[in-house]
């Protein structure tokens, strides 16, 4: 079960007035595939994903990275492009220790609520801050809170992107302890042993630069350190999907596990 944020069950329930309880479980559920087809999981169940949304955030951002160095894992950033504008030195980080550039939005709004054309307007905006701090970067698009709708998901593809969601949610994004966050991954990733899991974390947060990510930077310690002593390989969601490196994702190449 997912334990949403407070404004976002009341977004929830004005949407299910609408659409019905069933389609707005749907519209936020990281491995329904109803609305559309969207990246969950990989196909191998030795492998896992560590993802990190509502960055670049000074200074937590670049204590993940010196974890992920120190252990010489690579992950996958989903960057918010008014931050990348406020911080373009560590979305070049992010690039240059050769971890996974995706898209965020420009400002983190919840698509489910907005028009195509303001939708379209996030992906391109963030699309063109990635290009000026980063350079090339992948095609991979996660939506904010998770929300989407069909025609979103659809923009998405018309923009060339492909949708990545996740399997396992860390609740990171209230301050909590790296225990906690530890615990939280553990129980999902002990039920879910038939897929390669993407792990959904937070290096920073959607409100405001320089939201307290140390729990987080401590549970990804924990997580690589548990999870390598059991024979866990540590990969970035294109290599998950069968590419290596940061090259750009095909839809061709999703995994057949997403659900």
């Amino acid at each position: 079960m997912i334990i949403w944020p407070h404004f976002l069950l009341l977004r929830a329930a004005g949407l299910a007035a609408s659409v019905g309880t069933a389609g707005a479980y749907h519209c936020m559920a990281p491995q329904s595939q109803i609305f559309g087809a969207t990246v969950a999981s990989g196909p191998d169940p030795r492998q896992l994903a560590l993802t990190f949304d509502d960055g670049p955030n000074d200074p937590h951002t670049q204590h993940v990275l010196d974890v992920l160095a120190e252990h010489r894992v690579k992950a996958t950033f989903f960057l918010i492009g008014r931050y990348v504008r406020q911080k373009p030195a560590i979305a070049r980080r992010i690039a240059a220790e050769g971890h996974v550039i995706g898209n965020h939005t420009e400002t983190h709004p919840l698509l489910i609520t907005k028009t195509l054309a303001r939708a379209r307007r996030e992906l391109r905006d963030c699309r063109q801050a990635l290009e000026d701090a980063a350079g090339e970067h992948s095609n991979l698009f996660r939506t904010p809170f998770g929300g989407r709708r069909p025609d979103v998901l659809r923009a998405v593809r018309a923009e060339g992107m492909v949708p990545v969601m996740w399997s396992v949610t860390c609740y990171d994004w209230q301050p909590t302890s790296a225990a906690y966050v530890e615990k939280k991954a553990v129980q999902q990733i002990s039920r879910q042993k038939d897929r390669g899991n993407i792990l959904l974390l937070h290096d920073g947060g959607h409100h405001q630069m320089g939201e307290d990510r140390t729990h987080t930077v401590g549970a990804a310690d924990r997580l690589i350190r548990r999870y390598r002593d059991e024979g866990y390989e540590f990969v970035t969601v294109p290599h998950m999907m069968g590419q290596n490196g940061t090259a750009r994702v095909s839809e061709e190449a999703k995994p057949a596990l997403v659900g």
